[in-house]
């Protein structure tokens, strides 16, 4: 088991993405920290500025609820409620508004019927499935002998849905970004200057899909390295 963690493989493909990863990681807590502090001319908490972008969007009857912990924030489709953390749902600052309105955004998305999310939520079923075979299948194939390989490439094929998963999130993220900060711009919501904020706010964010979503794509290019070399040997 040790050749596959600490193989040289490991320092050239996955070091660079945790690095990223962790830039990333940084660079949002960073901006929303700063714009946290900075509030809103017009005063609408991240709820009420949420409740607005859907309006504007035609996504009604959607509901809200608070949720625990920073930056949990989320869309759940299945129950049409948009879930608000505490740092987002009652404050006024341009950071929450932002980042409800992003949420907001999703539920625009599937009231209009914006095909990306369409088709990333009907794969979820599959992509959960084959995420939690994966890597089982690709261990075990690695201790069995080569001729077993067809092992190794089922799990690597179903390793791939879940970057195929990672690479229609970015659209449907940088989407409902755009569409958010379109409603706050259109319904006035943020003044010009407001909206500069709210916009490197939720690009902070989108850069940690990003970052995901090299992750994935290098992990999947490890694996392929380290199957292509078994061969070889």
């Amino acid at each position: 088991m040790g050749f596959y963690f600490f193989d040289y493989t490991y320092f050239v493909y996955i070091i660079p993405a945790l690095l990223i990863s962790l830039w990333a990681q940084a660079k949002v807590k960073s901006t929303f920290h700063k714009y946290s502090s900075v509030k809103t001319t017009r005063g609408l908490t991240g709820q009420e500025a949420a409740r607005r972008v859907l309006d504007w969007g035609g996504a009604y009857n959607v509901g809200f609820q608070r949720i625990g912990g920073s930056l949990t924030d989320n869309y759940n489709p299945s129950t049409n409620m948009i879930s608000l953390s505490e740092p987002v749902y009652g404050s006024t600052s341009i950071a929450s508004v932002g980042v409800a309105a992003h949420e907001a955004g999703h539920a625009v998305q599937y009231a209009t019927g914006y095909f990306p999310i369409r088709i990333r939520a009907a794969i979820v079923p599959v992509v959960q499935i084959g995420s939690g075979l994966a890597m089982p299948l690709i261990i075990i194939g690695l201790i069995l002998p080569v001729q077993y390989d067809f092992v190794v490439n089922l799990g690597i094929l179903l390793y791939s849905l879940s970057v195929v998963f990672s690479l229609l999130t970015l659209p449907v993220e940088f989407n409902a970004s755009r569409r958010a900060i379109q409603a706050l711009s259109e319904t006035n919501i943020l003044t010009q200057e407001e909206l500069s904020g709210a916009k490197k706010v939720l690009s902070a964010a989108a850069m940690t899909y990003v970052a995901s979503t090299f992750t994935a794509i290098m992990s999947l290019l490890r694996l392929l390295a380290i199957t292509g070399r078994r061969r070889r040997d």
